[in-house]
């Protein structure tokens, strides 16, 4: 049995202002006992006032650290606070918390030890724009590859980890920017396992997604380089 006060709802946020309020309430309208941290990753705007006012608990970066650290903040505050589980969603209202209890549900049945909500399991996500859905895919066969397993959304920031995946995910051995197709990488190579549930995404409203302008192009360049790297080092075990 899962209580949900052993659950944090993690949130990285950056200048989300208009958005991450509604997040924050979606979230306890489905799962009104557990606690909500949003980690405000440098915002220029209203981000952590607003939080703050709609009820969460808000750690603030000095300045913009990226997602990554952002992630690793939460993550470092459950171990620290005794969370057993972790369920993280971003802060620009895509990742729709009607979906929590479907992961508290996976957590509760699966011996895996990350639940990643994907949004192509069940066929192309109409809401994803072609040139991430084609990035998406084209790391999703590279990951399936070299884990010996189907992922179909190694990008997705939608994501709930067990305590067993945290405390590795507080070491010094964490170090993405972007954790996505390197970080599972990582992961499986430490003995950790992995599922996938079906999720949907919703529009974007506003704000500025971190893929924006010439991002993806370093983006793609980086994650190559990270997974190569990767893929030279002695695997680690949990």
């Amino acid at each position: 049995m899962i209580s949900e006060k052993d659950v944090l709802i993690l949130i990285p946020a950056y200048d989300e202002e208009n958005r991450v309020a509604d997040v924050i309430r979606g979230v306890r309208r489905y799962l009104p006992g557990t606690r909500i941290l949003v980690v405000n990753d440098g915002s220029s705007d209203g981000t952590a006032r607003v939080s703050k006012e709609a009820g969460a608990c808000v750690i603030n970066h000095p300045f913009n650290l990226g997602v990554g650290t952002a992630l690793q903040t939460g993550y470092k505050y459950a171990v620290q606070n005794g969370y057993q589980y972790v369920i993280q969603l971003d802060g620009d209202g895509q990742h729709s918390p009607a979906f929590l209890p479907v992961f508290i549900a996976k957590l509760k049945e699966t011996a895996a030890d990350l639940v990643i909500g994907s949004r192509f399991l069940q066929g192309r996500n109409s809401n994803v724009p072609f040139m991430r859905d084609a990035g998406n895919a084209l790391f999703g066969i590279i990951v399936s590859f070299l884990i010996r397993e189907k992922l179909t959304d190694p990008t997705s920031g939608y994501r709930a980890f067990k305590s067993t995946a945290l405390n590795f995910c507080v070491q010094d051995i964490y170090a993405f920017d972007y954790p996505d197709a390197d970080f599972l990488l990582t992961l499986h190579r430490s003995g950790f396992r992995m599922v996938e549930i079906p999720i949907e995404v919703l529009p974007r409203t506003g704000g500025q997604s971190q893929h924006d302008g010439l991002r993806p192009i370093y983006y793609t360049i980086k994650m190559f380089l990270s997974i190569f790297i990767i893929l030279l080092r002695r695997k680690s075990v949990k």
